[in-house]
Parts: structure tokens; sequence; C-alpha cells
């Protein structure tokens, strides 16, 4: 993991969110845990080989910030949003969590396998929220002050965590750093509102949901990302372009890379942002 400031610690090789840590003299807080297994378990040995885990943090519902909880059983409280919990691991028609989770294991972590549980196994307990909150929440270990942020817009549970005491900020989703932004069901209205609320705060480094950690000079660049995407697409049901045209013709692919292990799912996610945008932009809905 790399060391961002003494006491913070975050990786952001590999697929899936950044998972990191914070190290306190009453323990240790994990803000995210990994979606491989392997690198689950690894960093819950890496975190407690500094002291015992008090907190798991999770700062939104998406599958590759929540899975590795499961193994982190017994390993200090879990902490999130009533949206997380209303949503955690949520199986639909249009996304299954479980097998999405799977579907990395073979190229990204093989010998993950031996250790992912089946789905009876793992429903039986995921390891979900022991504490659950809306609006804001404030935690304390040791010196150090956790201030969970309620910053809806990416997902509606999305939370910011603020840590005064190493002048950070783990923002989850909402800032994809130099990597594409996945809009999924996400409002933007509220994600901006969120960017707002999140350069308020007085820190020196921004520890992102995916890519590279930055200052809060980078909110600008997640704003402009996202009213670049808003635009297009409103021109676009302007012009009286269809759906399938504009899901053709919008793409922003050329802009960033996907993340890390999932670079050949950037037409995906050309075609879901577009197409999720018009849906809403038609419907009168916020987009």
């Amino acid at each position: 993991m790399k060391n961002v400031t003494g006491d913070v610690w975050t990786d952001t090789t590999l697929r899936g969110c950044n998972p990191s840590m914070v190290v306190t003299s009453e323990g240790v807080v994990v803000i995210d845990t990994p979606q491989l297994p392997t690198k689950a378990v690894s960093m819950r040995q890496e975190a407690e080989s500094h002291g015992p885990i008090r907190y798991v943090v999770n700062t939104e519902h998406h599958v590759d910030h929540i899975f590795g909880n499961y193994y982190f059983k017994g390993a200090g409280s879990v902490v999130h949003h009533q949206g997380v919990h209303d949503n955690f691991m949520e199986v639909t028609p249009n996304l299954d969590s479980f097998a999405y989770a799977y579907e990395a294991v073979p190229t990204d972590d093989p010998d993950g396998a031996e250790l992912f549980p089946d789905r009876e196994t793992y429903f039986a307990d995921p390891n979900d929220g022991d504490i659950i909150f809306t609006g804001d929440l404030t935690l304390r270990a040791g010196s150090h002050t956790f201030e969970l942020l309620h910053t809806p817009g990416h997902t509606p549970g999305q939370i910011a965590v603020h840590v005064p005491e190493e002048r950070v900020v783990f923002t989850g989703d909402t800032i994809f750093s130099e990597c594409q932004t996945w809009l999924m069901g996400s409002n933007v209205t509220q994600w901006l509102a969120a960017l707002d609320r999140i350069a308020t705060l007085d820190v020196d480094w921004v520890i992102p949901g995916h890519g590279d950690v930055v200052t809060l000079a980078y909110l600008a660049r997640q704003r402009a990302n996202l009213l670049d995407w808003v635009r297009a697409v409103s021109d676009a049901v302007a012009r009286g372009w269809s759906r399938e045209e504009t899901v053709a013709r919008v793409n922003f692919a050329e802009r960033y890379p996907v993340d890390i292990g999932q670079e050949y799912m950037m037409d995906h996610v050309q075609t879901l942002n577009a197409g999720s945008l018009w849906d809403k932009i038609t419907q009168g809905r916020p987009a």
C-alpha cells in the first residue's frame, strides 16, 4: 500500500476501488475493502499488523467497495450509510453483484478462487453494517477524527470520509482520478453539490474511489467531466436524436482510460453513461 501521510495508506493498483486505512493509537480504520479475495485477506493482515481493526467504513454500495467485507468478519464494526445498507450486494435483472464480483477472479485473482464462497454461504453473512446512519456521522479512534459526510450523487448512500488530523479526505467514487467516470444510476445534480461540499474541506490530499491520489484542484476536472456528459446528451435530445443515436454518437472514450482491469468495458461505460442520461432527460427526471 502507498503511504499518503504518516498514518494514511491506500492502494491504487488493484482492480476495483482504492482500499485504504488510517492507523490510530487505538487501532486501524479501514475505508472500503478490496473486491479480490486474496487482496482482501492480504489487506486485513497488513492492517492488523498495525493494531486491531476498529472500524470498516464503506463509502458506497457498489460491489468493488464492499465485497471484501466478507473477509473482514470479526474485525471491527462495519459502518456505512443507510443508502449503502439498503442496496448492499443488490441482485436485480440488470445486475447480479455476486456474479459481477466473481467475474474478476479468473483474470485478476486466480488464486482467489479457493477463497471465493458459494452464493448461499456468502449471502448468509456478507458482513453488512453494524453501525448504519443517515445524514452525517462522526467517529473517533485515538486522536483521530473521522467525519463521515453524506455526499450523494454517484450513489444515494455515498459518503466522504474526512480525517482533519491527516488533512485528507476519502471521496469514494465522487472522484474518478484520470479514468472514466461511471454514471450508472447517478444523480449528477446531487453529485455536483457533493463536489461543492468536499471543496470546502481544508485538506492537502484527496483519495478517490479510483485512480491516483490528487489534490482539491482535481474537483474542477471531475465537475467538467460530469457537465460535459450532461451537455452532450442534452444537446442530443434537443436535436431529436433517439436513444440509439445518442448512444452511438455521444462518446468520451478518448478522454481517459477505464480503471485497472476493466479496459475491455470501455464501450459499455460509454453506452451506459449516454443511455442512462438520455432516459432521465427525456423522462423529465434530474440528470
